[in-house]
């Protein structure tokens, strides 16, 4: 059985340098393993020193290990091409332009990227059967729990346009052509069979979220990070949604007793302090701190990715 595992944090935290090193202890530990990325910034590429698309590609160098890079941008040119073509096979051209306008605005609102991108998730969920363990590298928190909210918010919606249309249906029908006719128009109705598919795909989402998936929290040994995690712990328990751990990483590493001078004063009084702060997550988190990751000199790919993925505390074999 396929696990997903989602890796969240506000921008800049090391979202896929955790969740790029968690691919790779699943794919040591002989796991078939696909790490997804839906950052914009796409550094997965620049993790394994490899251009990737948005169809699963092995990794060059790592047994059991693939990747793919999914574009938000693209996902809305295409999500937005998409809705054109199915209006315009039930739609009057004159509500074809109109509605078209519409949407052609909807997408460059806020949420636009969850909305596309959401369809992309379920895609990548349903067709993941060849491999045992699927990575999420997501894109910042705010945005991320936006879209994890989406199968409850929508299948509620999509249920309100289900009543609506089949009771429009009905009446118009009743009125017009009588009762065993307006069945039948109902039965083949392409605007009902398409909230009905959108429907059995919210429900496949939501079950799998909170049935099959993991989510992972990183964060940083700062407030605004602290603060974030806290609001991002809250909605994902708030949703049922089950957390594995959080992964607090770019701790600043302590020097040596005989160094001395400014830099190493600075350097113990930020160790300080960042102690002191994780102090105060051990202390007011419920979930488990499952790897402190020191900041690296270098940037962590190849042997440095691999000493990462050593340090996580998070099983590539979960018990149940």
């Amino acid at each position: 059985m396929t696990t997903f595992n989602f890796f969240g944090g506000k921008g800049g935290v090391g979202k896929t340098t955790v969740s790029s090193a968690f691919g790779l202890k699943c794919a040591r530990d002989g796991l078939e393993t696909l790490v997804v990325s839906t950052d914009p910034a796409h550094s997965t590429s620049d993790v394994f020193d490899q251009q990737f698309d948005d169809s699963p590609q092995p990794v060059s160098g790592y047994d059991h290990l693939h990747a793919m890079e999914i574009d938000p941008d693209e996902e809305v040119d295409r999500h937005l091409t998409e809705l054109r073509q199915q209006l315009g096979e039930q739609l009057s051209p004159a509500m074809v332009n109109e509605v078209s306008m519409q949407l052609e605005m909807s997408h460059q609102t806020p949420g636009a990227y969850e909305a596309a991108l959401f369809d992309r998730f379920i895609d990548v969920m349903r067709n993941a059967d060849e491999f045992d363990r699927v990575v999420f590298d997501t894109s910042p928190t705010g945005g991320t729990l936006r879209l994890l909210a989406l199968p409850e918010h929508l299948q509620k919606w999509i249920d309100r346009l289900l009543h609506k249309r089949e009771k429009s249906i009905e009446y118009y029908e009743r009125a017009a052509i009588g009762k065993q006719q307006a069945r039948r128009m109902m039965e083949g109705d392409p605007i009902i069979a398409r909230l009905r598919e959108r429907k059995e795909a919210f429900e496949f989402a939501g079950e799998t979220l909170r049935e099959d998936a993991r989510f992972t929290l990183v964060l940083n040994p700062d407030e605004l990070s602290i603060r974030e995690t806290r609001r991002a712990l809250d909605s994902l328990y708030e949703a049922d949604l089950p957390v594995a751990g959080l992964v607090v990483n770019k701790l600043t590493p302590e020097p040596e007793p005989e160094e001395q001078g400014r830099g190493a004063t600075y350097l113990r009084d930020r160790v300080e302090t960042e102690q002191e702060r994780l102090t105060e997550i051990r202390r007011s988190f419920d979930a488990p701190i499952a790897a402190e990751i020191e900041t690296r000199v270098r940037e962590v790919k190849g042997d440095l990715l691999g000493d990462v993925a050593g340090e996580l505390e998070l099983e590539p074999r979960p018990t149940v």
